[in-house]
Formats: C-alpha cells, structure tokens, sequence
C-alpha cells in the first residue's frame, strides 16, 4: 500500500493490487477512522466517502487537485514496475 504522503493527520495512498482489470488511477484518503476514495482522470471526482463532512471533503479535494500531478506520478511510477 504506497503512501504517497500525509498532510493534516490524514494519510494519502492506493493499493499495490487496484482490481483486475485495473481500476483508472486515484487515490485513497485515511485518518481517524474516516475515508474517502477520489479519481484522478479524467477529472478529479469524488467515489466514496465515510465520515468526512462536507468541509473536510472540500479540502481533501483541494490537496488532491493541488498534489494531483505528484499523485499521477506516484501512480504511473508504482504500476510501472
């Protein structure tokens, strides 16, 4: 499970086995029993979420759109190998 990094207490990753066929890049969010899962492409969009209230989720989605290239990177460097 690459962590891609961690901001505010909440840990940002994906995991090494992402279904098959493999589902389109995005990335999981973690931290004080609360998740939320978000794509990447074609545009930054919310999955799934538990426990976030919507001001969280509006700021989780502002670091991902503001980390999204990082993430993408993170992504296309871990499924590559």
């Amino acid at each position: 499970m690459p962590v891609v990094f961690r901001q505010s207490g909440l840990r940002y990753y994906f995991f090494s086995n992402e279904g098959d066929p493999p589902e389109p890049p995005h990335i999981h969010i973690k931290g004080g029993g609360r998740d939320a899962k978000i794509w990447l492409e074609p545009d930054i969009a919310l999955d799934d979420s538990y426990g976030f209230n919507p001001r969280e989720l509006s700021t989780i989605l502002r670091i991902v759109a503001d980390n999204r290239d990082r993430i993408l990177r993170a992504w296309h460097d871990h499924f590559r190998n």
